[in-house]
């Protein structure tokens, strides 16, 4: 069989190793799930008999692999990469070799699993994405691409919605555009503003490589909350910080903000340096590893009474700290101005590039201080731009550009 041929037969086993009726009845629904959202990134595992009496299950390994790194090597943009994520859903010995073959961000530059999304960025080149936002709905879509589409099938990767409290703002994130709630399976993070929409919290729903809980006498509320559940992540934890400096009068220019990563050592952008990068999200996702459905509760309640999951601190590790790059004043245009080298088109109060906050002790390069991280901008009505790189993810970068669309009355 030709390799177009394999791409072919892959491409028509997007819902699993099932008969060939059901592939044909399940491609339509399959089909608008791609283009919703990233796949999950375990699927439920399909039954041991199926595995054993699959067509493509029992390949030879070392066929298998050229097959795949064909595929891989050859889809490399959205929709057609789905074809990788359709490989990795034929059984346990297909996925297994697929995260072997996939690389992370950082290395390939790609986003193609969920757990892609919490991972940093490539190194040189970042990722560029866009973001919608719907006012009426107040939902905030992250879409993969470099502006939309005229079709509007751009691939998303996460919607955020605005949820607005009496003392506070909260932006649920999620990998899907059609359910924010908290005990789904597909919730992936929050953030949090104070009252005056100075100061913004990260909270993720796993927590980051490294992390240990510290004890405290409080129990998560969350455990004991009618809404936990075996497949579920019952807490959120603090993986950064957005502060933005008191402007009330008015007199010193442009929005200034700061943003601490505690979960991102500042020794990442040094020479030599690493971030932390989760290979899988938590073990909730997976239906495989899920606790029976009668001694969850119990056992997630007695497991972590003492513990307080909300704050997780990497031990012996300086946070990493980004500031806002200073716009100049331009005579002509009478109006600060970036470099944002066309990526934005629209002059507003939102836009903002972010660069390392490092001491000279750090021993940091000056290009490694100079280089942006993230840049956020306006290039047409409720449209903004979002190019992020190493060492934050598409999750953190999100997260710090939902904090530019809050009112803060005190800041501007």
């Amino acid at each position: 069989m030709s390799f177009k041929g394999i791409v072919r037969e892959l491409r028509e086993m997007k819902d699993g190793i099932g008969s060939m009726s059901k592939r044909v009845g399940d491609r339509k629904h399959w089909h608008s799930r791609t283009m919703s959202h990233i796949a999950p990134d375990l699927a439920p595992n399909p039954p041991s008999d199926l595995i054993q009496q699959g067509q493509w299950a029992n390949l030879p390994p070392e066929l298998l692999l050229d097959i795949i790194q064909r595929v891989e090597e050859s889809e490399t943009t959205w929709p057609a990469r789905a074809v990788v994520v359709s490989c990795a859903s034929v059984c346990k010995s297909w996925r297994a070799i697929v995260r072997e073959i996939v690389k992370t961000p950082e290395q390939c530059g790609r986003l193609t699993f969920p757990i892609s999304l919490k991972q940093p960025g490539p190194r040189q080149s970042p990722i560029q994405c866009f973001i919608r936002r719907d006012r009426e709905t107040s939902t905030f879509y992250l879409h993969y691409g470099l502006v939309p589409s005229e079709g509007e099938k751009d691939k998303l990767l996460l919607a955020a919605k605005r949820i607005r409290r009496a003392t506070s703002t909260e932006f649920i994130i999620s990998l899907v555009a059609d359910d924010f709630s908290r005990a789904s399976s597909t919730y992936v993070g929050k953030l949090r503003s104070n009252f005056l929409g100075t100061k913004f919290t990260v909270y993720d729903s796993q927590p980051p490589c490294d992390a240990v809980p510290q004890t405290n006498s409080r129990s998560s509320r969350r455990f004991h909350s009618k809404q936990v559940s075996p497949r579920v992540p019952a807490c959120n934890y603090s993986v950064g910080t957005v502060c933005y400096e008191l402007n009330i009068l008015r007199t010193r220019g442009p929005r200034r903000m700061h943003c601490a990563m505690p979960s991102i050592p500042v020794s990442s952008i040094q020479e030599g340096g690493t971030a932390p990068t989760p290979t899988l999200f938590s073990q909730a996702y997976d239906e495989h590893f899920a606790p029976s459905p009668c001694s969850t509760v119990k056992e997630l309640v007695t497991g972590y009474s003492s513990i307080n999951l909300s704050e997780p601190h990497v031990q012996g590790a300086e946070p990493l700290v980004l500031k806002n790059k200073s716009p100049r004043w331009h005579e002509q245009l009478q109006c600060w101005c970036l470099n944002f080298r066309g990526r934005v088109t629209v002059a507003s109060v939102k836009n903002f590039q972010l660069v390392a906050a490092v001491d000279p002790s750090h021993n940091v390069s000056a290009e490694e201080q100079e280089r942006v991280i993230l840049q956020f901008g306006k290039i047409g009505k409720d449209i903004f731009t979002v190019d992020y790189r190493y060492p934050l993810s598409s999750f953190q970068a999100f997260a710090i550009c939902l904090s530019s669309f809050d009112t803060k009355p005190a800041c501007e």
